[in-house]
């Protein structure tokens, strides 16, 4: 199931500029416009408590809106935060989503971040790992088998028929999300496909790329399959107004990202499982907010005008190697309009050239294992 080119929606609503109503209808409407402009999957996030940040807390919900008005564009979860969901009802809202959309579906996982959210659910960040790891077996095997149960410390759960029955074939179209070392590694234990926000030049993201890489061809035998890279996007035919414009809305996204993420914040390192964390606060402290928005919107390859987006997507392929790219236009209190005319110049200028790319490079390795 090929899956080259996504969209994802952020689902922020910054400083509750619109109505609820209004927010979720231009939200909807751009993943439903994902299918017309020819993109392989549309994917939508879990969040709960800050709509500044993003207000999606059932995206099983969000996408079964998307399956009625679409008929072949895929649909990912991006992703279920395991530890904040029963297992019985994972499998059973995943289950029906497959199935109402005629198999399209895509199913991503990750343990989530959040600090301010764990707490809005009154759980213990630091059993996310445990509770994780034991969730996903239990999800998984319910998808093969149709049966789900657990004995374990986090789930207690009686032997359970689900029903309509999964389809088996689901469990293989699995993604996890992975922004630590750790959870790069468990996503390629797990078989799973890695799906990773840019935060970082490319240079640096390589480390956690490779360390997925080596983990899935120890773990399977085989390679992994390209990973999931997720660029903010803001493409114009004017280098400075892409400049401009992808600073201030990339930027405000950013901001929003630090406040709920407590990304500046000095838990992380001694919370269990996400000690990883903790430098990158410490350099969010040290180098101040407007620094460290700046080093984030900088590495975004979906900002600029269709040659430089395309430039740097051809660069990330040299430092990267093959990769999957997911990008997202609405965010930062981005005007509806801004957001439309960005998606639709990508689609019409940049899309066919990544579609090259992915196709060439496939090729060569192709050749390179004939």
């Amino acid at each position: 199931m090929t899956v080259d080119i996504s969209y994802s929606a952020t689902w922020g609503n910054l400083g509750l500029h619109l109505p609820a109503r209004v927010f979720v209808e231009q939200e909807l409407k751009m993943l439903v416009m994902a299918e017309e402009l020819c993109f392989d999957a549309a994917w939508s996030p879990e969040h709960h408590f800050d709509a500044n940040y993003a207000a999606c807390p059932d995206n099983a919900l969000a996408l079964s809106y998307v399956a009625a008005k679409t008929s072949v564009i895929k649909l990912g979860l991006g992703a279920v935060i395991l530890p904040w969901n029963d297992p019985v009802r994972v499998v059973e809202k995943l289950s029906m989503l497959d199935h109402a959309s005629g198999g399209r579906l895509l199913i991503g996982f990750g343990r989530g971040l959040a600090k301010m959210e764990y707490a809005g659910f009154g759980l213990d960040m630091n059993d996310s790992r445990d509770q994780f790891n034991e969730s996903i077996e239990m999800v998984l095997r319910g998808i093969r088998t149709g049966i789900v149960e657990g004995d374990g410390p986090h789930y207690r759960q009686a032997r359970v028929e689900i029903h309509p029955a999964p389809d088996p074939a689901l469990a293989d179209r699995l993604y996890c999300v992975g922004m630590s070392p750790d959870s790069a590694v468990r996503a390629g234990e797990l078989g799973a496909t890695l799906l990773t926000f840019v935060t970082s030049p490319d240079e640096q993201m390589k480390p956690l790329i490779d360390a997925y890489r080596d983990t899935y061809l120890a773990r399977h035998g085989r390679t992994a399959p390209p990973e999931i890279l997720v660029d903010f996007a803001l493409v114009h035919e004017d280098r400075n107004e892409a400049e401009r414009l992808g600073r201030k809305y990339a930027g405000r996204y950013y901001e929003s990202v630090v406040s709920h993420y407590n990304f500046d914040g000095t838990h992380f390192g001694t919370t269990r499982g996400y000690e990883a964390y903790a430098d990158g606060a410490k350099a969010i402290r040290d180098a101040g907010l407007e620094a460290a928005t700046d080093a984030y919107v900088a590495p975004q390859a979906a900002i600029g005008t269709p040659e430089q987006v395309l430039a740097k997507f051809r660069r990330r392929y040299e430092v990267l190697g093959r990769t999957n790219v997911m990008a997202t236009f609405l965010y930062g209190a981005m005007p509806y309009e801004v957001a439309e005319q960005s998606i639709r110049l990508f689609a019409d200028a940049v899309m066919p050239e990544l579609r090259k790319m992915a196709a060439q490079s496939d090729e060569s390795m192709a050749d390179q294992l004939a």
